[in-house]
């Protein structure tokens, strides 16, 4: 009974009194008790309020479509308070009462309720400054809905009224600002979406739809969950659809239709019981299968959709519910419940009993359920009738209720075990009995801690919220057409490990033909060696993958970059990690370098048997008229030159790069010198067979003629030193060729002192070239000249070619290219000079003759 009250202003010497101005009954049970906790029930899904009158007739709404787990539940509280009355440790010398009423699941109704039971339930009150009757409850336990919870406790707030609730999971109830005496046995919506999260995570479910209803609960539980989707990048929402409360044919239609054309197999439901039912309805009108629900906890546990005929559709769900508890008792407690001769006073009593035998009573009130069928006898026996109402094996709203009982009755015990002088009010005061004040009670409920009989611990955080804890239900679907909601796993926070979710992943029933779970992903994960590229417009789930590009790698799946690989290190063929470069240089394995130095070793074997030839034939007129001496030196130089194109094979070292180019141009230029010298030996020794030319050959005699070679070929000993000292030639890794190759090469160090060797060189033979070409018209026989000047042709031809060549190879091609023309200039040197007298030496020995080399009437004048 809600009663409005008003004050009439009179002075103070007459006693005054406050009067109910209007009373609406509401439906509910009462004991009476030294202290009265209240409760709020869904004992009735549906109401019809009565119109607004002004008369002070009393009103009644008029409820129907009775919940039966909602009786359970409201028996529940009757129960615990019993069993504390009867409980000597807690609460000794106090009993306690209650009022717990029926609010129809009508916020209206269940808020007048709430300020019938706290401003207390008389019809008249004796005013002395304050009005004072029959005590009003000192706490409440209840609502269900978070919405009604929202309303009832932002009132109650004010009076710091305390409110446990054991089904509201709004997260929103948790702001200590707005609602400060509001407390709750069930976890927030926070931790079950964090729940639901932990699940998506375990089954890579990134691609999920939600459905939700239109009220405090399923609008705070959709603004969570984005929020800790979008902070934990675990997964995007395909479509966020918000149910209608009426039953809405058409919205329903298109709400299930796009489940229909949606890529996602997972759908989460933060809906109620009687919409989920629509829902499904529609699901299975448009044969809508192959989805995999996730149900909260206030449909998982819904008997009414766990039906043969939709198993097709909902088998398999997985779903968060209420810790499971056991309440020792109970049953026998369930059974004791009689209908009552006076139908005002246990009104919920009739109603189940008439739902349980599907009788009705001869004369039922206005507003009763007239089931049309036997009368009811009262002697109905509970045992004999199949009903959920006596399952004692899946208690869970029940064990909250359960929790919120003993958790108001431990903190009225702790206050008032308070010992005075030691309290915690003002003046260290303790609360007493005869004046006891809600906000009294909500000190001690904010520092309650308890364990239940099943072993569970009990107190609340800082927000009012309990301990959080969910179980993970699994929808099996057995084989003979019956269900089963199993219990698969456990949710729970813990100060240690935080928050952890346990799955037997063994007992899931999976709805499916692979009886695996599915995969629900916008995009398929991109393999390592791959990353991803977001599609405009589209959720970040949804994502082109594009390989790695070359020199980068990706070793985890879905990679947003690739990376770069080390300097000396390449990406492998599939781009997941990286390999070291290949090293390349001008190997002596390779079969390019296997024919240099081949080339160089035969050059150089093939010079020794032409100097061994020479040194045997020392005596005969071709060698001693080829100036012995500098033949051989120039066979020793050409030596020198094969050898030194060894030094540009192989791994370079800093010896290697230091040596090789010395070696090139000291040798190359003692060659040189050698062919100079002899070609101005030659001319002075024609101009010496003239008469009066004598005088010309006292120049180039032995010693000038060593002495001329030593001093031009120390002249490139000294540009060598200049060079290693200043700017010295080193190994260089280059990476500039190819991108995967690692060349070893050697850098030049000074490009100038490069060019003045080489120019150096040029220089001589150019020398030499112009001065062998001045001899050319020497008498047929004495064609030394003209063999100077081909091979002078050919060295010079070779290494302007080279300079090119050189330029445009990269890596190891130009050392091949400078190791060819080092032997190409060198072979050809050797066989211009020194092939046809070999051949006239070895095959045609009767021309090694003075005559045949000195020709018609010429005298050799020279010193051999």
């Amino acid at each position: 009974m809600f009663s409005s009250c008003f004050c009439s202003n009179v002075s103070s010497s007459v006693s005054s009194n406050c009067q109910s101005q209007k009373q609406f009954l509401v439906n509910g049970i009462h004991k009476t008790g030294d202290v009265v906790l209240g409760g709020l029930f869904e004992v009735h899904f549906f109401s019809v309020l009565p119109e607004l009158s002004f008369t002070s007739e009393p009103q009644q709404p008029i409820c129907h479509g009775f919940n039966v787990l909602g009786f359970r539940q409201f028996q529940t509280m009757a129960f615990a308070i019993d069993e504390i009355n009867r409980n000597s440790n807690l609460l000794p010398n106090v009993t306690l009462g209650y009022s717990i009423f029926d609010n129809c699941l009508t916020v209206g109704i269940g808020f007048r309720a709430a300020l019938s039971m706290a401003s207390g339930q008389g019809d008249q009150f004796l005013l002395d400054n304050n009005c004072i009757g029959p005590p009003p409850v000192l706490g409440i336990v209840g609502d269900s809905s978070s919405t009604h919870c929202i309303a009832i406790s932002a009132v109650l707030g004010l009076y710091r009224v305390p409110m446990v609730s054991y089904y509201a999971t709004c997260s929103c109830l948790s702001d200590r600002q707005r609602f400060p005496s509001f407390f709750r046995t069930i976890p927030s919506d926070a931790f079950q979406v964090r729940a639901m999260l932990q699940i998506l995570k375990r089954f890579c479910w990134t691609w999920v739809g939600l459905l939700i209803s239109d009220n405090d609960y399923g609008l705070h539980a959709a603004r969570s969950f984005q929020s800790d989707l979008a902070q934990s990048g675990g997964g995007c929402l395909a479509y966020l659809e918000v149910l209608p409360w009426s039953n809405d044919p058409a919205e329903l239609r298109r709400i299930v239709n796009v489940m229909k054309k949606s890529t996602t197999r997972v759908v989460i439901g933060f809906i109620p019981e009687n919409q989920m039912i629509h829902v499904i309805e529609e699901v299975v009108k448009q044969n809508v299968t192959g989805l995999q629900w996730i149900a909260s906890e206030a449909w998982t546990a819904a008997t009414g959709l766990q039906t043969p005929d939709l198993m097709p559709y909902l088998g398999g769900t997985l779903g968060i519910a209420i810790r499971r508890g056991e309440i020792p008792g109970l049953r026998d407690f369930l059974l004791r419940i009689r209908p009552d001769s006076d139908p005002y006073n246990n009104y919920n009593n009739n109603i189940f009993w008439e739902y349980t035998f599907q009788c009705r009573f001869s004369s039922p009130p206005t507003g009763w359920l007239d089931t049309g069928g036997a009368l009811c006898t009262g002697q109905e026996d509970l045992e004999n009738v199949a009903t959920t109402f006596l399952d004692m094996s899946d208690l869970r709203p029940e064990y909250n209720v359960y929790k919120a009982v003993y958790a108001l009755a431990y903190a009225l015990d702790d206050m008032l075990q308070c010992v005075p002088g030691r309290g915690p009010f003002r003046g260290h005061s303790c609360a007493s009995l005869q004046k006891l004040q809600p906000w009294q009670l909500l000190y001690y409920l904010n520092r309650i801690n308890f364990t239940t009989a099943f072993g569970d611990q009990v107190s609340f955080d800082e927000n009012g919220d309990a301990l959080p804890i969910y179980d993970v239900m699994n929808w099996r679907w057995l084989p003979d057409g019956s269900t089963t909601v199993q219990t698969v796993g456990v949710v729970k926070k813990s100060a240690s490990t935080g928050e952890e979710l346990t799955l037997d992943e063994d007992r899931i029933f999976w709805n499916f033909d692979s009886k695996q779970p599915p995969q629900s992903v916008c995009s398929e994960s991109c393999p390592p060696g791959a990353r991803i590229a977001r599609r405009k417009g589209e959720p970040v789930c949804c994502f082109d993958c594009i390989p790695c590009s070359e020199g980068k790698f990706s070793n985890k799946t879905d990679s947003m970059e690739c990376i770069s690989c080390p300097e000396d290190f390449w990406s492998s063929h599939k781009r997941d990690h990286c390999i070291p470069k290949t090293i390349e240089f001008l190997s002596y394995h390779e079969p390019l370098g296997i024919c240099l130095t081949t080339a160089s070793l035969l050059g150089t074997l093939i010079c020794t048997i032409v100097l061994g030839v020479f040194i045997y034939h020392r005596s005969t007129p071709m060698v001693r008229a080829n100036n012995s001496e500098l033949s051989f030196l120039l066979l020793l130089s050409l030596k020198l030159c094969f050898l030194c194109s060894l030094l540009f094979i192989g791994h370079p070292r800093l010896w290697t790069c230091q040596l090789r180019h010395a070696a090139f141009g000291i040798s190359f230029v003692l060659c040189v010198s050698c062919i100079l010298v002899k070609t101005m030996v030659v001319l002075a020794v024609f101009k010496a067979s003239k008469p009066g030319g004598g005088a010309s050959l006292k120049w180039f005699g032995a010693v000038q003629q060593r002495g001329t070679v030593l001093v031009l070929t120390s002249i490139q000993a000294a540009i060598c030193t200049a060079w290693l000292v200043s700017s010295s030639p080193a190994p260089h890794k280059n990476t500039q060729y190819h991108s995967d190759k690692i060349v070893y090469e050697c850098v030049i160090g000074s490009t100038v002192g490069f060019a003045v060797l080489l120019g150096y060189i040029g220089f001589l033979a150019i020398l030499s070239l112009l001065l062998a070409f001045l001899a050319r018209n020497l008498p047929d026989n004495f064609n030394e000249a003209k063999l100077i000047t081909f091979s002078m042709l050919i060295f010079c031809a070779v290494w302007v070619a080279f300079i090119p060549a050189y330029i445009n190879s990269p890596g190891k091609y130009a050392d091949a290219v400078e190791v060819f023309a080092i032997l190409a200039s060198s072979f050809g040197l050797l066989v211009a000079l020194f092939g046809q007298k070999c051949y006239i030496i070895l095959l045609r020995p009767e021309r090694n003759t003075k005559k045949a080399v000195m020709g018609r009437g010429s005298t050799s004048k020279y010193n051999t």
